[in-house]
């Protein structure tokens, strides 16, 4: 990217920060409850945001606490990693533990006197936070399931292996948190941490997201990434190759059209041993060319969106020397939750909890947070968080399914067949009261939501339907509401936008139907179209199907 071109304060920020170090290494034992504006914008990269609990706010007097994200490729945890993140969350969180969307666990409300103590305490269980926020690739994503019939280990390997040679090499990390220690180790050894060989002083535009499939699964929702790879394998299931995705991406803003979600376009076919090449070269296309000016139009999407799909390949066969293979036919994808019992391929089991809206914690008669301490804890299973933000325990033999489900029973926690699928493919976003770009609630708003429009689904005979219903507080997507069936998204106070019509295998992103509709009215502005599906449906076509064949028009734009 040529210096003369203007770049945003932030990137000056970044560029000043000597590798992700100030101010913040200066700010983070000072007696402040909160760090200064450039400090926090460092901060992201080490993992964690600065956030203002709004229904604690005392007039203009912020309530600050901290919001720490772990970067966990492909979810995995083992039992004592999933263990210490449990008492963290009692010591130092608010005592939840949120699963993401990209396979990540979040804790809330931490103060900044302890941001340093639990961080470290995270690492001290061979976990990290570095990467997990900020202008760099963040969590690689990859199927959650354990091995089933011999390939997801494999690709799940490869995310491990990726997502080390992705992490920027900065010692900032083990400097400031960690007081110099390397607890945390990755399987490659870039830099002595004073160059970023990959990322360059000004780290990328934006953030930048990485997820794997398996063909058929796009549990990942590989077309919502800047690169997804789809691993193609040979007749003895070893991974040979990738078909390559560019350009996805969930953001955009209501009052800007030239910003918009978009899903990814087909680059092309590479071997194996040639992909972390192709995977460097294109974020070395973005981290040269992507738009430093402007932050709304600075994801990847946009650059490719401008260039076309033509010049970003003819720029990067010129970086690596030569071109991609035709993008190989795969199977049709289809959206898998992994709920519910599946046989591994060493003869165990595992086991698919729904965690409503990613958040893990105990209520009234519904004990899940104790619940599965108590089975990772008695019956040491491993925890695979899901791109759905559930949560698998695998490893499980034979005569301890039942005594697992029964502790489960025993908390109140509703097994996946005695969950109404109308709650199974839904999910929130955060949003109110701490996420700092939240219009209006979600995580809080869609438990009640979606209880009514499953009443409706009943009353309607369509509660089989595998309806995906997605809730954001904002429009930056980060449940991924553009290729929901039905999207709800943040528009103004208390007031959302309406988009109908996206494929929840994440093929197609839906159209807006209808702007600025109260909260309590959204299940009222549904069900029309849910009785026009029932009606006029043909054999075995799903709701997006319908509406994608019929038309989908906003109402106030329909002449009268």
């Amino acid at each position: 990217m040529s210096s003369k071109k203007k770049k945003s304060k932030l990137e000056k920020i970044k560029e000043g920060s000597e590798y992700l170090r100030g101010p913040l290494d200066v700010e983070v034992t000072n007696d402040e409850d909160h760090f200064s504006k450039d400090a926090i914008q460092v901060l992201k990269f080490h993992g964690t945001y600065q956030q203002d609990d709004r229904d604690k706010r005392q007039g203009r007097d912020r309530h600050y606490m901290f919001m720490i994200r772990s970067r966990t490729p492909a979810g995995k945890l083992t039992p004592d990693q999933y263990l210490a993140v449990d008492d963290i969350s009692n010591e130092y969180a608010d005592g939840t533990i949120r699963v993401t969307t990209r396979q990540a666990f979040q804790l809330h409300g931490i103060i900044k006197s302890e941001l340093k103590k639990t961080i470290k305490e995270i690492n001290d269980s061979l976990i990290t936070t570095l990467g997990a926020c900020g202008d760099i690739v963040r969590n690689v994503m990859a199927t959650p399931a354990p091995d089933i019939d011999g390939r997801q280990a494999k690709v799940q390997d490869f995310a491990d292996e990726l997502s080390d040679i992705l992490l920027p090499a900065t010692n900032a990390y083990h400097e400031i948190w960690l007081d110099g220690e390397k607890v945390y180790s990755g399987k490659e050894e870039v830099t002595n941490g004073t160059t970023e060989p990959l990322y360059s002083s000004s780290y990328l535009p934006r953030k930048f997201k990485v997820g794997i499939a398996l063909p058929g699964d796009n549990s990942v929702d590989l077309y919502t990434q800047d690169i997804g790879l789809v691993a193609i394998f040979d007749d003895e299931n070893e991974i040979i190759g990738f078909n390559v995705v560019v350009g996805g991406g969930m953001g955009m803003h209501h009052r800007k059209p030239e910003t918009f979600p978009r899903l990814g376009d087909h680059l092309g076919y590479i071997t194996k041993d040639k992909v972390v090449e192709v995977v460097k070269g294109i974020i070395g296309i973005q981290r040269d060319y992507g738009n430093r000016e402007n932050r709304k139009q600075a994801r990847m999407k946009y650059l490719i969106h401008d260039w076309g799909l033509d010049k970003f390949r003819s720029e990067l066969i010129d970086r690596i020397g030569y071109d991609l293979e035709e993008f190989r036919e795969i199977p049709k994808f289809e959206l898998e939750l992994y709920l519910g019992w599946h046989q591994q391929s060493d003869g165990n089991w595992f086991l698919g909890v729904s965690v409503e809206n990613g958040r893990i914690k105990d209520e009234r008669d519904l004990k899940l947070k104790t619940a599965l301490r108590k089975v990772v804890k008695e019956f040491r299973t491993e925890v695979r968080m899901t791109p759905n933000h559930n949560v698998l325990l695998t490893d499980i033999p034979e005569d301890q399914k039942e005594p697992i489900e029964q502790a489960f029973r025993d908390h109140g926690v509703a097994l996946a067949d005695e969950i109404p699928n109308a709650i199974k493919f839904s999910m929130a976003c955060p949003a109110l009261p701490t996420c700092g770009l939240a219009i209006t609630e979600s995580e809080r708003a869609l438990p009640a939501v979606i209880r009514d429009l499953n009443d409706v689904l009943e009353k309607l005979e369509l509660q089989d339907e595998k309806l995906s219903v997605r809730m954001t507080g904002c429009p930056n997507g980060c449940s991924r509401p553009y290729v929901a069936d039905i999207g709800f998204v943040g528009r103004s106070l208390d007031k959302y936008s309406i988009f109908i019509g996206g494929d929840p295998s994440g093929t197609r992103l839906n159209k807006e139907y209808k702007d600025m509709v109260p909260r309590e009215e959204l299940v009222q502005e549904v069900r029309p179209l849910l009785e026009q599906f029932k009606n006029e449906r043909t054999d075995n076509e799903s709701f997006s199907d319908f509406w994608n064949r019929v038309g989908i028009q906003n109402p106030e734009e329909v002449p009268a």
